[in-house]
């Protein structure tokens, strides 16, 4: 697959100057739009939209030094439909506007072009398992927050405070089986799922069947399908963030699955009297249609 995702961003590069089809790339690396989005933000660690961003801008600023277009003609060939909007965007990248980095040959910011390669370490493994669940209910809290990719979700700490040991307990008495307990749930993503975006964060169980809601908490039907559920013991979180990067580095490309729409599943036990944390993520995936 990786194969296919590299001649994805031969495409990008080719078409920086007009506007990029991101369903034509996910044809060309053989698989959905959704998963293509999703894979490349796992591997690149930001989304598509944000690379062609700065890409656009840095092939940009090459010919902003170059002085052989003038300024309006760059900005418009890069997808921007003023000359105020290009200068910026331009700044917020280079930290300095355009006619100054030509009129003062400045040092400009550059992104570098992206490949991808799976590098094999045969020294370890990782744990997962393919899951066929029917249709279930996530019952909890939910709350809408920003999209942080490192460190704590100041948002998420502050609403699972507000929750309440009572209604913690209450939410937890609803539990089924398969993950068992508390998890969070993360839904509703933007489709380029940027950071700063936001997601639905929810506080809630897989409840058992018969489980009674209480009006006070909230239902997301999940429909039957497809899961892959990796298992993960280490440093909270750096061990969770590091086992993301090896799912879209390692397990995605040597496996017949590609991800699908739906919320991903969390739970996080941590480990008595340690830094440590055992985590079991779930991820809505299906079988793959690839030649």
């Amino acid at each position: 697959m990786l194969e296919h995702l590299n001649r994805a961003m031969d495409r990008i590069e080719e078409d920086l100057d007009r506007e990029i089809d991101v369903a034509g790339l996910a044809r060309i690396a053989m698989t959905s739009e959704y998963h293509f989005r999703r894979l490349f933000s796992m591997l690149a660690g930001m989304p598509l939209s944000e690379y062609v961003r700065r890409r656009r801008l840095t092939v940009a600023g090459a010919e902003v030094l170059d002085g052989g277009r003038t300024l309006l003609d760059i900005a418009v060939r890069y997808g921007y439909t003023s000359g105020e909007a290009f200068a910026r965007a331009f700044r917020a990248m280079h930290g300095v506007g355009p006619g100054e980095a030509r009129r003062d040959g400045a040092v400009l910011t550059s992104q570098p072009r992206m490949s991808f390669r799976l590098v094999v370490e045969g020294s370890s493994s990782m744990d997962y398992r393919i899951v066929e669940k029917p249709d279930f209910r996530v019952v909890g809290r939910k709350a809408r927050v920003p999209l942080i990719y490192q460190g704590v979700n100041p948002h998420i700490a502050e609403f699972i405070k507000g929750l309440g040991k009572e209604t913690v307990e209450r939410i937890t008495a609803l539990t089924g089986s398969d993950p068992v307990g508390i998890v969070t749930v993360s839904d509703d993503f933007s489709p380029n799922r940027e950071e700063g975006s936001e997601l639905d964060y929810w506080h809630a169980v897989v409840a058992r069947e018969d489980a009674v809601v209480p009006d006070d908490l909230e239902v997301l039907p999940v429909p039957a399908g497809t899961w892959a559920v990796f298992i993960n013991t280490g440093a909270f979180p750096q061990a969770l963030q590091e086992m993301w990067g090896d799912v879209a580095s390692q397990w995605f490309p040597s496996n017949p699955y590609e991800a699908r729409q739906g919320p991903e599943i969390l739970q996080v036990r941590f480990v008595p009297g340690t830094a440590d944390a055992e985590a079991e993520l779930w991820i809505p995936v299906a079988r793959a249609a690839r030649g």
